[in-house]
């Protein structure tokens, strides 16, 4: 499922128009953007958890070249499901 998908999905499921579920949507995405980027995090009850976590700085080889390479450290995001998520899915 894409971002036109989704959101066209909320448009249906919610009984918004498809103008207010893409604002819905993006200030959604914005907002843990947002967070994300200041480096909080999220926890929405029974879906889950968005956090930031940093990555050291490591030695990589180019697979092409087979040349070290280093890999700057640098700021992921990872997203732990909730519970009641993992349950819908099995």
């Amino acid at each position: 499922m894409n971002k036109t998908e989704f959101i066209n999905a909320v448009a249906e499921q919610s009984g918004l128009s498809k103008v207010d579920s893409k604002k819905a949507v993006e200030a959604f995405i914005q907002t843990i953007s947002n967070e994300m980027k200041e480096g909080g995090k999220i926890s929405l009850l029974g879906f889950g958890s968005f956090s930031t976590t940093e990555k050291a700085a490591r030695k990589g080889v180019n697979p092409k070249t087979k040349e070290v390479i280093d890999i700057p450290a640098r700021k992921v995001v990872k997203f732990k499901a909730g519970a009641e998520l993992t349950d819908k899915i099995k």
